[in-house]
């Protein structure tokens, strides 16, 4: 019988659920307006919070937050916004929950301005994902130029929990950004 390989993954999955999502999405390229959405959503959830509580409550943010569908978020009202701050399925926090609803509204805006958001987002790099070559997490920056003109950009149109560090993850998320260490094998 011939020797089993171990898997090599960046050191920051570590967990059954985060090495699932490392080895299945993150830092795939995402060009759907809809997963870009629910990205943006978790992504400002997770402020100040572990990846992997945002990822435990994945599937209730779904179901919480209409399939991640920008048209139905934006019409949520206080008394939805009441009831989703009593959910224990979620992050409740007022601050993110209202954000999720103020970012749905804008997401729209730039989807008639740009015809998809995923051809706004993807501006910031050209369209093509940016392949860094760290070899270590240390090496991998909370933040870059791009981050900080994505972050900058959906500020001024009206996007809340837009941080540059927040935006860096997200485009870690969706694949404008390779940053899986060079031993990964999910490496490009």
């Amino acid at each position: 019988m011939g020797r089993r390989r171990e898997v090599i993954r960046c050191a920051w999955a570590r967990t059954p659920l985060s090495i699932a999502y490392h080895d299945v999405e993150w830092g795939t390229p995402v060009h759907d307006d809809r997963t870009l959405f629910e990205f943006l959503v978790l992504e400002g959830a997770q402020a100040g919070l572990s990846w992997e509580t945002i990822l435990r409550k994945r599937d209730g943010y779904r179901a919480a937050f209409a399939g991640f569908d920008p048209a139905k978020v934006r019409r949520f009202k206080p008394d939805r916004i009441a009831r989703l701050l009593q959910n224990p399925e979620i992050v409740r926090n007022r601050l993110k929950v209202t954000s999720a609803v103020t970012n749905a509204e804008a997401f729209l805006e730039v989807q008639r301005e740009f015809g998809s958001f995923d051809r706004y987002v993807w501006g910031f790099v050209g369209g093509t994902p940016r392949v860094n070559r760290w070899r270590s997490l240390r090496e991998i920056p909370p933040r870059t130029a791009e981050s900080d003109a994505l972050s900058r950009d959906l500020s001024k149109r009206g996007f809340k929990f837009v941080g540059s560090t927040i935006c860096y993850a997200f485009m870690q998320a969706v694949g404008m950004v390779d940053d899986h260490t060079v031993d990964c094998f999910r490496k490009r």
